[in-house]
């Protein structure tokens, strides 16, 4: 699938990919839209609908045809289509699919060796099987480089210890395997050396512990991590050894993109219903929306859902037309950032639309609410992206 000129003043998408988008939103209101308030009141994770996901191709975007994905036929351009879709109608499980594909099989695709990807990818990419990745840990989130787990090489096996947190995907019934950074030695100049340690889902010492009460996305699986004397062979070192740290840098680049894609599906949604309600509530002898005071604010919304949309797709573009790393790396900053604020702002702008009713779970625009605080975490914060962005005006910030 192909779309405009990346680097150009306009970008549309591809007659392909809006054929696409069309398919992705008639399976999202068909399987996801009716469940997701029961979902979301139930901390329920849907395996089943995940598997659906899977079986529609939305796993293997990115993917080549050997492991089952779409080859030519597909694009992060398309990712990005399918993760906003999909959070269009639920950010649970539009998070289930990028966390999936961004942190799941793609660390495998560009730093696996060929037995592992031959092991591990197919199952992935058909949405049979979900895979995680833990960085975060309770000491160490935008400081990856405060890693406390460590992997020490004994014999032919790595033995893992430490914990991580907030990990998607990483311990539901189909979760295959975690992709976890460890200290295994240190550097020359002092610093610790970071690698990525494969360990998949059952191994001995490897506990996926009770799943997080969340104040959102209460429908996506996630997890603290225990890893205790945990062993697993030496082979499943995942890339070079002390290089899991910049490995994950580069994965964190798609994630944004693919993050700001998700928050684009939130704010679609917030207009949708804004506009919706505010042409069918009365007061005054007359729609809410007559008043300036509430189309001003749907209007901002509309001004966001255009701005978050072309940044993020324009990002996407550049991604899939191999542009330079640093200037795909700003532009995805860049779309993070604006993106996940915007969908902050939208939801409030909504809910203050829906007033009373707004703070009522029966309401769609409370779960919304809720499930869009992280979007300004998740990925690197929006600080941790305005000071990428900052670095790469050439500015000294530390």
């Amino acid at each position: 699938m192909t779309g405009t000129h990346p680097t150009g003043t306009a970008f549309e998408l591809s007659r392909e990919h809006e054929e696409f988008r069309r398919s992705v939103r008639e399976f999202a209101q068909a399987e996801i839209a009716p469940h997701a308030a029961q979902w979301d009141r139930d901390h329920h994770f849907p395996v089943d609908v995940v598997q659906k996901m899977g079986a529609l191709g939305l796993f293997g975007l990115t993917a080549p045809e050997e492991f089952g994905g779409a080859g030519e036929d597909g694009d992060f351009t398309s990712l990005c289509v399918a993760i906003e879709e999909i959070g269009r109608v639920d950010q649970s499980m539009g998070i289930t699919l990028q966390a999936g594909v961004g942190l799941g099989i793609n660390p495998i695709l560009t730093y696996g060796t060929a037995a592992q990807k031959e092991q591990w990818l197919p199952a992935l990419v058909a949405g049979e099987q979900l895979a995680g990745f833990g960085l975060t840990e309770p000491g160490a989130g935008s400081d990856a480089g405060a890693t406390r787990t460590r992997a020490e090489l004994v014999g032919d096996e790595w033995v893992v210890n430490g914990a991580k947190q907030f990990i998607t995907n990483s311990g539901s019934s189909i979760t295959s395997l975690v992709t976890v950074t460890a200290r295994t030695g240190t550097r020359e100049d002092g610093r610790p050396e970071i690698s990525a340690i494969m360990v998949p889902s059952g191994t001995p010492g490897f506990t996926a512990e009770k799943a997080y009460d969340k104040l959102g996305w209460h429908a996506s699986d996630t997890h603290p991590l225990s890893f205790e004397d945990c062993h697993v062979p030496a082979d499943h070192l995942l890339g070079e050894q002390g290089r899991g740290y910049a490995q994950f840098l580069a994965t964190l680049d798609d994630g944004r993109v693919a993050i700001s894609a998700l928050s684009v599906g939130c704010i679609q949604a917030c207009l949708d219903m804004a506009v919706e309600y505010a042409g069918e509530r009365q007061t005054f002898g007359g729609p809410i929306g007559r008043k300036q005071g509430v189309a001003f604010q749907i209007a901002d919304l509309e001004v966001m859902l255009h701005a978050s949309r072309m940044l993020t797709y324009r990002a996407a573009a550049l991604k899939d037309a191999g542009a330079p790393y640093q200037q795909f790396k700003q532009a995805a900053a860049v779309a993070k950032l604006y993106s996940t604020e915007s969908a902050v702002t939208a939801t409030r702008i909504a809910t203050q639309v829906f007033g009373g009713y707004g703070f009522m779970e029966e309401y769609p625009v409370a779960r919304f609410y809720r499930d869009a605080k992280v979007l300004e975490v998740g990925e690197g914060t929006s600080e941790v992206q305005r000071m990428l962005i900052a670095r790469g005006l050439g500015l000294p910030v530390e």
